[in-house]
């Protein structure tokens, strides 16, 4: 068994940015149950009833760091928001964010480098449901990097889950920080490419999620927004065993 962490984050488009990150995070959170995968929130910042403006859960079972390894970037929506009367099209963004598991003896953390505090655990609509200040904020002071964890009853299990997110983001930095250096000679070498942000497009008025990596389309958005993933999944995975 495996697992991952997954971290998404409202983008551009104000409220309804955070609506699709909310609708992201049912739609994985759909994907993970009908799988038999169990999903632990860590934490939430909502931004309204509905509005997610940030959430990290960890979510763990069966081929999940597999199947989600190609969820990360950002994510665009196109669709007729509730609130929108004159039923124009809006356009918004969420990124999305898979980590990877990393053992503690991957990455080194100086405990002098760290920042704890300890605060009141929130529920969903930002009202406090504990007396006892159990949640807790780590702040690693070299790069900035915050993560909060108010899942679990103690203040020292909140910390340990997330010094783990800690060690997930820190790895992710590194590779991307090894990747960059590669890049950059590569670039020496071949010059550059415009490179383009988003990876997935959600086209409500057409019915269509695009995934501009492999250059599939699929209906039915309806059905993967409910958490039928596989839809897409099965179609990303076969135009690349076709390359």
């Amino acid at each position: 068994m495996g697992s991952v962490i997954l971290e998404i984050r409202a983008g551009a488009g104000g409220d309804e940015a955070g609506l699709f990150a909310a609708d992201l995070y049912r739609m994985y959170r759909r994907f993970a149950e009908s799988r038999g995968w169990k999903v632990r929130e860590y934490s939430r910042h909502e931004g309204g009833v509905g509005n997610i403006k940030s959430v990290t859960a960890e979510i763990a079972g069966e081929d999940a760091p597999d199947l989600l390894r190609h969820e990360s970037g950002v994510h665009r929506v196109q669709r007729v928001p509730k609130t929108e009367k004159g039923g124009r099209i809006h356009t918004s963004t969420a990124t999305v964010a898979v980590l990877p598991e990393v053992p503690p003896t991957s990455v080194e953390i100086n405990p002098n480098d760290l920042r704890v505090e300890a605060f009141h655990a929130s529920g969903h609509g930002g009202q406090n449901v504990q007396k006892v200040a159990t949640a807790v904020r780590v702040t690693h002071l070299p790069t900035g990097t915050i993560v909060s964890c108010q899942d679990e009853r103690s203040q020292f299990q909140n910390r340990e889950r997330a010094l783990a997110v800690l060690r997930s983001k820190l790895f992710q930095m590194m590779q991307r920080q090894r990747k960059s250096r590669v890049d950059e000679l590569r670039r020496e070498q071949i010059g550059t490419a415009e490179r383009v942000e988003k990876i997935r497009t959600f086209n409500f008025p057409q019915d269509r999620i695009t995934d501009h990596r492999y250059g599939v389309s699929v209906g039915k958005i309806e059905d993967i927004m409910n958490g039928n993933l596989d839809l897409l999944l099965r179609k990303i995975a076969k135009s690349q065993k076709n390359k």
